[in-house]
This record gives structure tokens, sequence and C-alpha cells, in this order.
């Protein structure tokens, strides 16, 4: 009985065993720990390509712009900004040069900050007597004369001292704004660098000439009777002295930085910034200077700078604007010849050249 029982045991185990599923069979293995489940950051969307013309300038030009600034004869100073960009360069960009004409632009921008303060109106009438005439080119000084005073608004004068670069025009312009000083201030409160404002017109040119200021010397060529009597040498002292450290001098970046703030309306209201924009782009002066190297469809406006000549040397020649592409991209030029012995056409060909340049390498 026992050993039947037995036989029977045996025969149950072995029908249970077989009826388990080989999966479900306890089966020894190695112990692996599951590695993490791994995850890929997903490949970033396609990026519209950077504009590289913003970033940097064409090497082309830069190359273009460094021959045509080591082959010019005398102190140049060059310098190109894209606007709206992150680009400028140039040579002697950080040099002081004298602005001459250049600076009624300080001026005007003095006058239209006071406008946009409610302290002064384009309405507001100025006169201008014979005390009020200064030196060189005012077209203000025939009516003067004739009439023994005029009245002008300040837009008028405007429109004179900028279009026409009149001297006297300028001067009232500067008297109604303040005077030097606050032209200087403006400057300073803007943090526009590198620009200085001399003392007037007046006393700007006779004294780098080494005359001693009368007012009669503004009348019609007293003044270059005047200046005629004084010795070559002494004029030569006055000149390099006002070319060494120039009164009235700015450097290329800091004009440059200046008009990208202009063009940017970062100095005056929208209404004052259109309005010197639009007088600016009507300007007489300088026409076969950085104007004509502008290429066609294009628009310009700009400011141009003469100083006084002694023999060979001709001093403070420049010409400053903004050039804007059919695209609507801007450029600020700023192309001045402290000294140079080169002749009036050979200067007109170097700016002409700058924004020839400038215009050719454009991204299209």
């Amino acid at each position: 009985m026992t050993s039947f029982r037995y036989i029977w045991m045996l025969l149950l185990t072995a029908t249970l065993t077989a009826c388990v599923s080989p999966s479900n069979r306890s089966v020894a293995r190695p112990t692996q720990s599951t590695p993490p489940p791994t995850y890929q950051n997903p490949a970033p969307a396609a990026q519209p390509r950077a504009d590289q013309s913003r970033q940097k300038p064409n090497p082309a030009l830069v190359r273009e712009i460094a021959e045509l600034w080591r082959a010019f004869p005398g102190k140049t100073g060059i310098a190109v900004k894209r606007i709206d960009g992150e680009w400028e360069f140039g040579h002697r960009v950080d040099e002081y040069f004298p602005q001459q004409s250049v600076s009624k632009i300080w001026v005007a921008m003095t006058m239209l900050d006071k406008i946009d303060q409610g302290r002064a109106s384009l309405s507001d009438a100025i006169r201008i007597g014979k005390e009020d005439l200064t030196v060189f080119y005012q077209p203000m000084a025939a009516e003067v004369e004739r009439e023994g005073a005029v009245v002008k608004s300040v837009y008028t004068l405007l429109e004179k001292a900028l279009a026409s670069s009149d001297n006297t025009a300028n001067d009232a312009l500067l008297r109604h704004a303040g005077g030097p000083e606050a032209v200087r201030s403006f400057v300073a409160k803007n943090s526009l660098g590198k620009i200085r404002f001399g003392p007037g017109e007046r006393l700007l040119q006779s004294g780098i000439a080494g005359v001693e200021w009368k007012q009669d010397l503004s009348y019609r060529r007293s003044f270059y009777a005047a200046r005629a009597k004084i010795p070559v040498e002494e004029r030569r002292q006055s000149l390099n002295a006002y070319l060494a450290d120039p009164v009235d001098g700015a450097s290329p970046r800091a004009i440059v930085r200046a008009l990208d703030k202009l063009a940017r309306g970062e100095l005056l209201s929208r209404n004052s910034t259109r309005l010197l924009q639009s007088i600016l782009k009507r300007t007489r002066s300088g026409p076969k200077r950085l104007k004509a190297g502008v290429p066609a469809g294009w628009e310009f406006l700009h400011k141009t700078g003469t100083g006084q000549v002694l023999g060979s040397v001709a001093t403070g020649y420049n010409d400053i604007g903004i050039m804007t592409a059919p695209d609507g991209t801007r450029y600020a030029v700023v192309v001045m010849l402290g000294n140079t012995t080169a002749s009036v056409p050979e200067r007109m060909r170097l700016m002409q050249a700058v924004t020839r340049a400038v215009g050719r390498y454009h991204p299209n």
C-alpha cells in the first residue's frame, strides 16, 4: 500500500509539472539594471538666414575705402555706418577735424529742440540788421544792406542756413537758440561725443586768419582785405594752431553716430526730425561732393563745410550725409579733409568714390 501511494504521488507531480507553461517557470538569470529611457532634444526648427550685411560690412567695401584713404594726400577722416545695423568702420575716426559749416546742423538741432520743448516756434520773427552780418558766404547780406534790416522767421532761417549754408542766417538762429553754450549743452545732453562747437562764425573765422574782429569787416569784402594785410607766416601760425586743435572740431565717428541717432528719431520729435531731413535733402552746396557718387534711385541728405585756404593748403573741406537705398536701408557717411594739397576736383572725386562704393556693395 505504501509503495502504491508513492507511485501515485510521483504520477500526480509529473502531471502537474507538465501542465505549467514553460514561460511561467522561474528561471535564474543574471540581474541587469534597466537603462533609463533616452531623451533627445528635437532638432531645432530651421531659422531664417541672418542678414550678414546688418552685422558686418562687406570686406570688399572696407578694402576699397581703405585704399581711397591711403592714396589721398593730407589728413583725411572717413567713417561709414549702417543705420539700424551693427557695424561702422573708417579711418582716423576718433580724431578732431575742423567742421566749418558742418556745425550748422547742430545749431539747427538745438533750435528745433527748443521748439520741441515749447520755448520757441518756427514762426518766431527774428530781426537781422547790419550789426548781425558775418563773413564769407552770406547771401542775406545784400538784402540787409539794401533794406537796412530784415525780419525772417525761424523756418526761413533754417532753410537759408542749411540748404544755402548762409552764415548770417546761421548766426541769427544761433542767437535765438541760446548761443554757443546752448549748442554745447544739446551735444552733451544727447551724449554725442567728440563734437565741439566754436564761438560763432565771426570770431571763428577771424581767429583762424589771425585777424582781430571788428563788425565793419562783415561788409562786402572788408574781411578779405584785412586778412590780406596779415603777414603770411602769421597767418600760417594761426591756421596751424587751429588745425592742431580745432575749436569747432568733431570726430568722424561722433558725427556718423549722431546722424544715426537723428535718423532713428532719438534726438528730436518726429515733426522736427522730418523737417530737418527734408531741408537737408534740398542742400544746394556741394553737389559734386558726396552727392555726385550716390546711385540713381537712392535718396540723399547732407551738409557740407569748407574752410579757409592758405597757399596750396585747403582746410576743413567736408561733407556728411545719409544715403537711403530703394529698399529703405540707410547709411551714414562722413568724409572730412582736415588739410590737403589736393585740387578741388580731386577732393570731389574722393568723396564721390566713397558714396559710390557704399552703393555698389549694398546687398541686392
